[in-house]
């Protein structure tokens, strides 16, 4: 498909004219192909690189396939087409879809505060996948040795000291066999790459408490991250929508790469046959399906706001049943493409070390910051190894967090929606960027690694939990499931499949309130290595969880009480129902049940020609309604002698 050029504004009035405006959302996309890109690039992010691998390798290999391909079945991709089917129906942002009952727009703001944590943190792990990467334009990788002045004691490197990378062959070897006696245990030895990523990289304090000093050159990356996801969306979403041509497909060209690279490495055949192998006394345990679920949840993006928003760009009759089947099938299989990356590679490590696989990996950011460029100093040619890698993971969250800014700037433009912002959507993209930047700050510092990851386990897990399972709640049985289908059918010419009606229904909201409460159950407070966060840091992290949750039920106290009625039961059957004008956003797409009655009022505010001929028409029904009226009505006298006397009515009130 070509350019679908500029058409109206979303959030068209019944009745009003189409007006043409150069911020017209419908169809901003340039081909199809632009918004499957960005939708791929928005769900498949630094969580496929290193979260999949992880739970993959904590729970067991191979047993942690069979629920993760059923949760994606049942629960991941009915959700996501449930999201892109409601966007682009409404034409509207996280915010602007909520007409559909107006009492839920709190989801809305919910999802807005979830993007807004996100994207602060997100920005962050970004602008440290740059540092690496500038970093790694050097001819010996920093974090290769143990000889570097943040080094203690305790460090052990594989390849010893660079005195030895300079011996020969054979001394090297000699070296290398040495060093595999000294087993990868995190309680013996500190490897180069985690003294580098603690000691000089984050330069860690000891507590959350202490922030210490900002660490400058993670400030200025930060700053170069953030002006590059600007200049990515200076001109909204076309402009973002040509650069995931790129950013969407080079990481599969660099994973290609490592692939290739890291099956040829001795060892990694034992690292695929752990990474396929399957505990099958794990099979049962719920935890191991918990976090299969919450894997499909937080990869795929629902509940984020930014599927909505993207849908929102698209042409009306979009068959986004397909894009949702490509898009998340693309998710799940680029998770277990990089997870035979990874175990290749973290095979040849434990070959290398003498380990098993199991006692290879760090969990959370470690495994991307500490193993990987451990495993990458392994290789030949490391310094161009490096780069390509983390310049991957640089375009892997930078094609997420394209879409978190635009979701928050789409629903800021959709909530003022005054002429000076619409013509000015940039000056707000630059705020947006600036206010992220400097609330960034604080986790550039030396205790910023724990705010990070106090955002991650709090702001943005058991909160999308409760957003999904109340949107669906609200769609499925408040505005009504019967309407929503009708809703469907009418966008894409066939009604949703009978699967997906019945996971939106029934199976979906109970996935995810089994989600909910495994996430209650199997709580423990969150830990960074031997670091056992306080008590008041874990309540802060409880009000960022509950400060998007709370917006829903804040916003539907708010409008139940603005809403008419005598009776609070009135009030609230009043705040539940669809606003008028929920309903597709161009005049050529409200039909049916969405079509606007024609009347004189409505005449007056269309343009001179077509005024002229709609009041001709209605002239021509009135006279033809008179003539009717005339020629059928009649009254019946009953006069006093009984006979009836019948008279035509000059009048039809008469």
């Amino acid at each position: 498909m070509l350019n679908f050029g500029i058409e109206e504004m979303n959030g068209a009035v019944p009745g009003e004219p189409v007006k043409k405006d150069e911020n017209s959302r419908r169809g901003n996309w340039g081909n199809q192909i632009e918004f499957v890109l960005t939708s791929v690039g928005y769900a498949v992010g630094l969580g496929n690189v290193w979260r999949f691998p992880y739970l993959c390798y904590r729970n067991g290999g191979g047993a942690f396939m069979l629920p993760y391909f059923i949760m994606l079945v049942f629960c991941g991709i009915p959700l996501f087409f449930l999201e892109l089917s409601f966007g682009q129906f409404a034409s509207q942002g996280c915010l602007g879809v909520w007409k559909i009952s107006p009492m839920f727009k709190g989801v809305g703001y919910g999802m807005m505060v979830v993007s807004t944590y996100i994207g602060i943190y997100y920005n962050v792990v970004i602008c440290i996948a740059f540092y690496y990467f500038f970093m790694s334009m050097t001819n010996l990788l920093p974090w290769t040795y143990c000889n570097n002045p943040w080094n203690t004691p305790d460090c052990s490197g594989v390849l010893g000291s660079g005195k030895q990378f300079n011996a020969t062959l054979a001394n090297a070897t000699t070296s290398l066999v040495a060093g595999v006696t000294e087993v990868v245990n995190r309680t013996k030895r500190t490897s180069p790459s985690e003294e580098y990523w603690k000691h000089y990289v984050l330069n860690i304090s000891d507590g959350i408490g202490t922030f210490g000093e900002v660490r400058l050159p993670i400030l200025g990356c930060l700053a170069v991250s953030w002006f590059v996801v600007f200049l990515c969306l200076i001109r909204g979403v076309k402009s973002s929508g040509k650069v995931v041509y790129f950013t969407a497909t080079f990481p599969y060209l660099v994973l290609t790469i490592l692939f290739i690279r890291g099956i040829t490495l001795d060892g990694a055949i034992n690292g695929i046959k752990y990474y396929l192998t399957p505990q099958w006394q794990k099979v049962l345990d719920a935890k191991v399906w918990g976090d299969a679920a919450s894997q499909i949840f937080y990869s795929l993006g629902c509940a984020w706001g930014g599927l909505i928003t993207m849908a929102s760009y698209n042409k009306f009759h979009n068959n986004c049943f397909r894009d949702s089947i490509i898009i998340s099938i693309t998710n799940c299989a680029t998770s277990v493409y990089a997870g035979f990356v990874i175990f290749s590679i973290l095979g040849f490590m434990a070959h290398n070390l003498n380990v098993p696989v199991s006692e290879v990996a760090d969990h959370g950011p470690g495994l991307a910051f500490v193993a990987y460029p451990e495993a990458l100093t392994l290789l030949p040619i490391s310094p161009l190894w490096s780069m390509l890698f983390f310049f991957m993971l640089i375009l892997l969250g930078l094609g997420t967090q394209f879409c978190l800014l635009e979701t928050l700037v789409t629903a800021i433009v959709d909530e003022i929606g005054t002429d000076w912002i619409i013509r000015n959507k940039t000056v707000v993209t630059l705020s947006v960027a600036i206010v992220g930047f400097l609330l960034g700050v604080p986790l550039t510092t030396q205790a910023g690694i724990y705010w990070l990851l106090l955002m991650d386990n709090y702001a943005a897990s058991f909160s999308l939990v409760i957003i999904s399972c109340i949107m669906c709640i609200c769609v499925m049985y408040v505005y009504g499931h019967k309407n929503y289908f009708r809703d469907v059918e009418m966008m894409l010419g066939f009604p949703p499949p009978l699967f997906f009606k019945v996971c939106w229904r029934f199976i979906s909201p109970v996935i995810i309130s089994c989600i909910m409460i495994f996430t209650v159950i199997q709580y423990k407070p969150i830990t960074y290595n031997n670091y056992t966060f306080p008590n008041w840091s874990l309540g802060v992290g409880f009000c960022m969880a509950m400060s998007s949750v709370l917006c829903i039920p804040i916003y539907a106290l708010y409008k139940i009480s603005r809403s008419p009625g005598a009776t609070f039961r009135e009030r609230l059957k009043f705040a539940c129902r669809a606003d008028p004008k929920w309903g597709p956003a161009l005049q050529e797409h409200r039909t049916g049940c969405y079509a606007p009655l024609v009347s004189e009022d409505t005449v007056e505010s269309r343009p001179l020609k077509e005024k002229e001929e709609l009041k001709e028409e209605l002239r021509e029904e009135l006279k033809e309604d008179e003539t009717e009226r005339k020629d059928d009505i009649s009254l019946t006298i009953q006069g006093s002698n009984g006979s009836t006397n019948t008279h035509n009515s000059p009048n039809p009130s008469a």
